[in-house]
């Protein structure tokens, strides 16, 4: 198991490095399966002494579940955040900074929730805090910012809690 550990040290950022090559090289082709997965060994073996407080990724199924739950929300703020734009003028439009408490405090699930918010049409992630306990969002329409906020803690922070913490 030592050795396993040794040679994967990240075993799931090695599935995500070959899935990413895969997709980049735009073709199925064993060549491509066998050197996008020489890099997803290769790349995490070398930068493993670099993280070495790396917080271990939990809960397979959570991952799966907080996944499909922002691909829905991308597809929703697209169809929203074009309304916008097509029907709403410029004077209509609320826009808001909101200041977003944290209660994540690794680095690689604050990352992933800062990414999840700008990922999502209609919002941005600006800032983080010098203590790393608030994260600044610009959001394009927002007529009430504390159900904005509250949506960002109850459907990413919480998941993402269950997921890294």
């Amino acid at each position: 198991m030592k050795l396993l550990r040794r040679l994967f040290p990240h075993p799931l950022l090695t599935l995500l490095l070959t899935l990413v090559w895969l997709m980049l090289v735009n073709r199925f082709s064993w060549n491509s399966v066998i050197f996008g997965f020489f890099l997803g060994v290769l790349i995490p073996f070398v930068i493993s002494p670099y993280w070495p407080g790396m917080s271990r990724v939990r809960h397979t199924i959570k991952i799966v579940e907080y996944i499909l739950v922002v691909i829905y929300d991308i597809m929703v703020a697209n169809v929203t955040v074009a309304r916008l734009i097509l029907f709403k003028s410029n004077a209509d439009m609320k826009q808001a900074w909101i200041s977003v408490p944290l209660r994540l405090r690794t680095p690689e699930a604050i990352t992933t929730l800062a990414g999840t918010i700008t990922l999502t049409p209609g919002t941005v992630s600006c800032d983080l805090s010098s203590g790393g306990h608030y994260l600044l969002v610009h959001c394009l329409h927002a007529p009430e910012p504390e159900k904005v906020r509250q949506g960002i803690i109850d459907r990413y922070e919480s998941r993402l809690m269950e997921i890294f913490e």
